[in-house]
């Protein structure tokens, strides 16, 4: 095997080399989640406050407000959650997500369904915590 291309192995794990033509994102924040606040708001209503440091974006604070709204349903006994909204702000490198979630124990009618236990699940392989 040529040195460059163990060389260029090496450093395409580190992120540093990429096949001709293809740019290399460098810089990309690493996100730091802050902290999750639950409040039961009334019934199946619930409240989530997520603060992180190093999002993409507005999706992956959103993100972070499903993965606690998953766990939060999994520790009420339910199994399914519906999302009704996310407002997301941004202020010193600080996001943070004001989400509304309704929990139940069967799929509830809607578009915005999650299975509480599959994306609980998406969310411990991705690192990214929850209640």
């Amino acid at each position: 095997m040529k040195p460059a291309l163990v060389a260029c192995g090496v450093l395409a794990l580190l992120g540093a080399c990429a096949p001709e033509g293809q740019e290399v994102s460098r810089g990309a924040a690493v996100p730091e989640y802050l902290g999750i606040e639950t409040q039961l708001l009334e019934g199946d209503l619930v409240n989530f406050q997520v603060s992180m440091k190093g999002a993409g974006g507005r999706a992956d604070v959103a993100r972070f407000a499903e993965c606690a709204a998953a766990q939060y349903t999994l520790i009420r006994g339910y199994g399914f959650a519906r999302h009704l909204r996310t407002n997301v702000t941004e202020q010193g490198g600080i996001w943070r997500g004001d989400a509304i979630y309704t929990i139940s124990p069967a799929l509830p009618r809607g578009l915005k369904t999650i299975d509480a236990e599959v994306v609980a699940a998406h969310c411990a392989e991705n690192g990214i915590p929850a209640v």
